[in-house]
């Protein structure tokens, strides 16, 4: 496939799915839904004491770069706090839009999606994994159901 929407390292990260599945007990729940092509994806998180993520989890209905990106997620939100969350929104939406560089460690595996710049109309599958980690941190604690 020569497009560089779907390059192979995109569809590997697909593959990989880290952080597929749901948790028994999350501390938090979120979830993001576009409606235009109708990607959803619901996730679960456990806190420590400290607001930061120990477990992440996903369960993605999604095109292949709803589910790199949540992928990119399972294997590198755990330590993240909400500024670290909403740093990485900043960053990758930034990346999308101005094409300016991909976010920093832990998340520079984003800099995979360089190839989705131009399309904009892609832009919101990259963003709908962190958009539904924001939406977990927005709720009331313990209220996962």
């Amino acid at each position: 496939m020569s497009d560089p929407l779907y390059r192979k390292e995109i569809l590997r990260l697909a593959a990989d799915a880290h952080g597929a599945g749901r948790l028994p007990q999350p501390d938090l729940i979120g979830h993001a839904h576009n409606p235009t092509c109708g990607d959803r994806i619901s996730i679960g998180l456990t806190v420590d004491d400290a607001g930061r993520v120990a477990t992440f989890a996903h369960e993605t209905k999604a095109c292949v770069l709803t589910q790199a990106s949540a992928s990119i997620l399972g294997e590198r939100l755990k330590g993240a706090a909400l500024a670290d969350i909403e740093a990485l929104a900043n960053a990758v939406a930034a990346m999308l839009v101005s094409n300016a560089e991909s976010p920093p460690s832990p998340f520079d595996s984003y800099v995979a999606f360089q190839g989705a710049v131009t399309h904009r109309n892609r832009h919101c599958c990259v963003l709908l994994p962190i958009e539904a980690v924001l939406d977990a941190f927005e709720q009331e604690p313990n209220q996962a159901a």
